[in-house]
């Protein structure tokens, strides 16, 4: 999720330990910085500008226009890990920073690689796949979250920060998922490792005294291949919006759960 990836790569794009921060001053007094991946830059909705792809139905400018905060800036963009985030990103934080959030991980995990592996092969070499991201979000993730969020903790000391995570990318209620759709064994086997992603950044988040704000529950039902889905299945054109949330996804599953985590 590299900064400019291929384009096979594209077609499936998606896919801590201080003490706690003082509760948050009214909206029109907070400095808001918005750091990660695509997943907070908006990949997915219409509108994408720039080489980071920032949408302005990304759910953290939809929050900003709400809630008017003293200033908003967003550092997130298309392809981030949590490498960039540490390199670059936190350099927009400072101690008057009041509040930050994130989503990051996802790329460092190689889920795209997955969707690729998932679209295109068989259900054995999909399951291969996700067990494979498995023990890198087992093994290797939880020490890059962590450098990540102490990153992000020592350029933002007062700061409250909410770390949100990725939802299940696909719906399960049918056993299909239309012409060239992954079959049912596939489609299981990518959430099941979403779930694995979402309890390794969370149990990192509350390490770090960060709020997670878990939005699995908020998209069930609103999957790819769903009825009604809040997430992208495979777009041709742009190729960068397949498996990212669309404009409903970041308006009703993300922006209610930082809501929530904030207020």
């Amino acid at each position: 999720m590299s900064r400019r990836p291929t384009v096979l790569a594209c077609l499936v794009t998606a896919l801590l330990l201080v003490p706690a921060t003082p509760a948050l001053a009214a909206a029109d007094d907070i400095d808001y910085i918005a750091l990660g991946d695509s997943y907070s830059s908006g990949v997915g909705a219409p509108g994408q500008a720039g080489l980071c792809l920032r949408s302005s139905r990304s759910y953290t400018t939809l929050w900003a226009e709400r809630n008017d905060p003293a200033s908003y800036r967003t550092a997130a963009c298309g392809g981030a890990k949590t490498g960039d985030v540490r390199a670059w990103q936190v350099l927009y934080l400072s101690s008057r920073t009041d509040l930050v959030s994130i989503t990051i991980g996802g790329n460092d995990a190689g889920f795209a690689d997955i969707v690729v592996s998932c679209t295109l092969g068989s259900d054995s070499s999909c399951a291969a796949k996700v067990e494979q991201a498995r023990a890198y979000v087992t093994g290797t993730l939880p020490g890059e979250l962590d450098r990540t969020y102490r990153a992000i903790r020592q350029r933002a000391p007062n700061a409250e920060v909410v770390v949100l995570g990725y939802p299940r990318l696909f719906d399960t209620s049918s056993a299909t998922c239309g012409i060239g759709g992954m079959s049912l064994t596939k489609r299981r086997a990518v959430n099941a490792g979403a779930d694995v992603l979402a309890g390794v950044i969370r149990d990192r988040a509350a390490a770090a005294g960060f709020t997670f704000a878990d939005v699995r529950d908020r998209f069930d039902g609103h999957g790819a291949c769903g009825p009604s889905p809040w997430i992208n299945g495979l777009v041709v054109l742009p190729p960068t919006d397949s498996f990212h949330p669309n404009a409903a996804g970041y308006l009703y599953g993300y922006l209610p759960a930082l809501a929530a985590a904030v207020n």
